[in-house]
């Protein structure tokens, strides 16, 4: 399914000044059923960055955030960071490849950003890096593949 605005929220987040919406208007899909409120920007360096803000739900057994949900943001923010400063519209795509680095543990009480730029961008590809960070802190390192795709019919 394509981005469209007839269920995809990515307008201006009065709450947080030159921050956008990225979010399904349909709540019940994993963006928001799992994480939550996002919300994503485009960096004075000309990186992508997108916002989530860790909950009780998001969680693990130690107190900080659970690995899969920093993973779901990785990939969530690859599509972002096609949208924000690739070729646009990011909705048919699929992710290929995803290579992690878990470095640092995620605290619950601060914003967990993934900060993205494109390595190189194909007709079919998009090679992306980048950090999931809070602040200063470092918590996951990665790179991935994503594979733009036409619309099903």
């Amino acid at each position: 399914m394509a981005l469209s605005e007839d269920v995809f929220e990515h307008g201006p987040d009065p709450e947080n000044p030159g921050w956008r919406h990225w979010n399904l208007k349909d709540e019940t899909l994993f963006n928001g059923a799992v994480m939550g409120r996002l919300i994503t920007r485009l960096d004075e360096d000309g990186k992508a960055r997108l916002r989530m803000f860790p909950e009780r739900r998001h969680e693990n057994l130690q107190g900080i955030i659970h690995g899969a949900v920093t993973l779901a943001l990785i990939d969530i923010s690859m599509f972002t960071t096609m949208h924000t400063i690739g070729s646009g519209n990011a909705g048919p795509s699929v992710t290929l490849e995803l290579s992690t680095q878990f470095v640092g543990a995620g605290d619950m009480t601060r914003p967990l950003d993934a900060v993205n730029e494109i390595v190189r961008e194909t007709g079919k590809l998009v090679f992306i890096r980048g950090q999931c960070v809070q602040d200063e802190d470092v918590v996951a390192s990665y790179s991935g593949i994503v594979r733009k795709m036409k619309p099903r019919n």
